[in-house]
């Protein structure tokens, strides 16, 4: 389908449209980065007119002008019920993205002030980089996909829009420099992993081979043409070849590749477009494709150079683009897509505690690897979902065959986190629900990539659009349980030290409370939810508080508490499920040996409600902290993750000395998980030492 809507187009839309779309995109580029005033030149050039501290970047943007101007007639012609994404691998090129949203008329329609006009050509020249939406390519700027900062995982990203998505084309602009990291050379082979996995759309990657990095020559430029595609060939990919100078060329180019192009999924060979440019192609000579175009060429524009700039702005004719008004001259308007409808805004989720607060009823007294499964299955029952692992679910115990033993199809194992993520992350941003399950001390190693999506969804909640499902990460296989080298709960640590408001540490007592928090988590929108829950955990406790867990993140269990509201000798006060083991088994101890002790016993299932108060959302008021905490009595908080996170997560209003927290210390070498409790604190017998301690009671260990 692709393939012929190319060739239509070739036919239909003239080549000169194409190169004065993509001449206009270059001037545009260039005119945001050096010019202030007279953004068309209708008078001439003076110092006056240029920015006194010109920014950005131009060594990307003519590769990638060239690309959405031979994608354009595509993606004006695309009928209804289909998708055309440009996703973009480099955020530089945000110049580009915010001259053909211009263009389009896309820009105008989400920021009126610049719509195409005089006014709106003025400003959008002036005002670059914009404070407001910045200098690179963000949600704020419509019709373009780019989701982090972080090179690498595009053209994952890219796989995962496409998953469960026959209706869909992502093309993916990725420069050679992007292709040395990991995530990017770990994607063109990944893709076996997904075959048989569904009906998919089609990833076009299309690599900028423009010979540089930033600040020199990139590995792929050194591969002669022979070696170029012997690589891709063992990839997988058959590589077509384009110089980018040629409109027609590369017009056939981009309708070839589309042709031998497979949706993914599909065992066999499948394209990638290879668009070879000199690095600021339209520079002065003496610069292109050297270091000083990355980002703006010339470093006196108002003095020694600005003939140079004088001559080289008007060299792409700008009268000739663009009316006296600043509007598109009618012979680019074949080669524009027009501004879509955008895609449904996803409902309000609703019942989720409830819903949420059935499953745990349903689940209690089962084991983890009887009821996280069953969780993933009946949401996967109800609409797209894909669950991502690296190479993990039969050793997490997530057994996901049907009753027939046969694989479930939307789970993917691939042994590399980043690409997990990524995947999962194109699934989500298109509007579908995902599930990353990991070994808790391996998810660190997507910790940029979670940042820079949570960067990326703040821009968006900014810029007002509607929220998307939210990223789910399931952490089992604990530290706890683990060597040495697979101890890391660094994860939380970092993620709870962003300040993210959208984050929530979900930390449930036993396995009937972990499916609960999984079915809730995988219903709400615009959230990023870690579930720390441990494979082992056999323990189950009282279900009479789960609702108010679910709904505040934190409750006192009646059970081990003694009645009354009054000031109680000792709080205990769990986080995960290996410490409500451990406290609830010094709860009863003391109950049972300290029968007089005024004991209060608090579970905090969402790390977030122990925030300073106005922090998070679910941060407790202050007398809602009181009540749970008190004002006087000494309080034992045990973690599974670090001590520190809990320590900054208190802030300001932080119990001081009456405040004890354990949780995971580094042991420095290989212990058994016995010492490990030991050395930790959360051994029987260092636990009944410390409350003891606290409340002024003998200090030995009762028979």
């Amino acid at each position: 389908m692709w393939a012929d809507l190319a060739r239509r187009t070739n036919r239909l839309v003239p080549d000169a449209s194409v190169a004065a779309v993509a001449d206009a995109l270059d001037y545009l580029c260039l005119a945001q980065l050096y010019l202030r005033d007279n953004p068309l030149l209708a008078r001439p050039l003076t110092p006056a007119d240029i920015k006194p501290r010109p920014a950005g970047h131009w060594g990307v943007c003519p590769p990638v002008n060239r690309m959405l101007a031979a994608l354009g007639p595509l993606q004006a012609a695309v009928p209804d019920g289909y998708d055309l994404h440009v996703l973009h691998g480099a955020g530089h090129a945000g110049p580009s993205a915010l001259a053909h949203a211009y263009l389009t008329g896309r820009l105008g329609n989400a920021r009126p002030g610049l719509s195409p006009g005089e006014a709106g050509l003025r400003e959008l020249v002036s005002g670059f980089p914009r404070a407001d939406i910045g200098g690179e390519i963000t949600p704020m700027i419509p019709g373009h996909l780019y989701t982090g900062g972080q090179l690498g995982p595009a053209l994952a990203i890219g796989q995962g829009t496409v998953l469960d998505a026959p209706h869909r084309l992502s093309v993916v602009l990725i420069g050679d420099g992007e292709c040395e990291t990991g995530t990017t050379a770990a994607s063109w082979l990944a893709t076996r992993a997904l075959h048989g996995t569904g009906d998919h759309g089609t990833v076009l990657p299309v690599v900028l081979l423009n010979g540089l990095r930033m600040g020199g020559p990139s590995v792929l430029s050194t591969l002669s043409r022979a070696e170029l595609t012997a690589y891709f060939t063992g990839l997988g990919h058959r590589p077509v070849y384009s110089d980018g100078l040629g409109t027609g060329q590369l017009r056939q180019a981009l309708a070839e590749a589309l042709g031998a192009a497979r949706p993914l999924g599909i065992p066999g060979t499948s394209s990638v477009l290879v668009l070879t440019l000199d690095k600021g192609h339209g520079a002065p000579a003496r610069l292109v494709g050297t270091p000083a175009v990355h980002k703006t060429p010339l470093r006196d524009p108002a003095g020694a150079e600005f003939e140079v700039l004088a001559e080289w702005l008007a060299s792409y004719q700008p009268a000739q683009l663009l009316t006296p008004g600043g509007r598109p001259r009618p012979h680019l308007l074949p080669a524009l897509p027009q501004p879509r409808p955008g895609p449904a805004v996803l409902p309000a989720p609703r019942g989720c505690v409830a819903a949420a607060a059935q499953v745990a009823a349903h689940a209690a007294g089962r084991p983890f690897a009887q009821v996280v499964p069953e969780v993933l299955r009946a949401r996967a029952e109800q609409g797209p979902f894909r669950v991502f692992s690296p190479d993990e679910l039969a050793s997490n115990r997530l057994d996901l065959a049907d009753d027939e033993g046969c694989p479930a199809p939307w789970a993917v194992e691939v042994l590399s986190e980043e690409l997990c993520h990524a995947w999962a992350q194109g699934y989500t941003e298109t509007g579908r629900h995902a599930l990353v399950a990991t070994y808790e001390a391996f998810a660190p190693i997507t910790l940029s990539l979670i940042q820079q999506q949570l960067k990326h969804r703040s821009v968006r909640r900014h810029a007002g659009l509607a929220p998307l499902p939210s990223l789910v990460y399931l952490l089992t296989s604990l530290g706890w349980h683990n060597t040495l080298t697979h101890q890391n709960p660094s994860l939380t640590t970092a993620l709870l030290a962003s300040g993210d408001p959208t984050l929530h540490v979900l930390t449930p007592a036993d396995p009937a409370r972990a499916a609960a928090a999984l079915t809730f988590a995988l219903r709400k929108l615009d959230r990023c939810t870690i579930v720390v829950a441990g494979k082992h955990t056999h323990l189950q406790h009282p279900l009479e508080t789960v609702d108010e867990e679910l709904r505040h993140g934190i409750a006192i269990w009646p059970h081990l508490t003694h009645p009354g509201t009054g000031e109680p000798d000792l709080i205990l006060a769990s986080a995960g499920d290996l410490p409500a083991e451990a406290l609830t088994t010094l709860a009863r101890r003391l109950h049972a040996d300290r029968p007089g002790l005024r004991l209060r016993y608090v579970h905090v299932h969402d790390l977030t409600a122990l925030a300073e108060d106005g922090t998070r959302p679910l941060a407790l008021a202050p007398d809602a902290f009181a009540r749970h905490f008190g004002t006087r009595a000494p309080i034992v908080l045990a973690t599974s993750g670090h001590p520190a996170d809990l320590h900054a997560l208190l802030g300001r209003r932080h119990p001081g000395p009456r405040l004890t927290v354990l949780g995971y210390r580094d042991p420095g070498r290989p212990v058994s998980q016995e010492h490990l409790r030991e050395l930790c604190g959360l051994d029987d017998a260092g636990l009944w030492k410390l409350a003891t301690a606290l409340t002024d009671t003998p200090k030995e260990i009762p028979a």
